[in-house]
């Protein structure tokens, strides 16, 4: 394996996170339910690890700005737009999946 640097290392995670956000961006098609049901996280969740991680360099960024950089929009917006009701079968397994409890 080829030794990175700390720099390629930060540089390289922040190309991927860019990639995953967009990707995220234009697969609205993907609920966040479902995101949690598979995979244990969602849009939310990585709007909070970005405002933790920010927090944690002493960088204040409110819930509100840490998801629009996720979306791409204000949340609420993406909400109107996007977002459907979650039906009886996401719901039933989000509460036997939920990595909240």
């Amino acid at each position: 394996m080829t030794a990175l640097t700390k720099e390629q290392q930060t540089e390289f995670e922040a190309a991927a996170f860019r990639r995953l956000v967009a990707h995220l961006r234009d697969r609205t098609d993907v609920q966040n339910i479902d995101l949690m049901n598979l995979a244990g996280f969602c849009r939310n969740c990585l709007s909070n690890w970005y405002r933790e991680a920010a927090e944690a360099e002493g960088v204040e960024i409110s819930k509100d700005q840490s998801r629009e950089i996720v979306y791409g929009m204000p949340f609420e917006e993406w909400k109107s737009l996007h977002q459907k009701e979650a039906t009886a079968q996401q719901k039933a397994a989000f509460e036997i999946n939920n990595p909240h409890k």
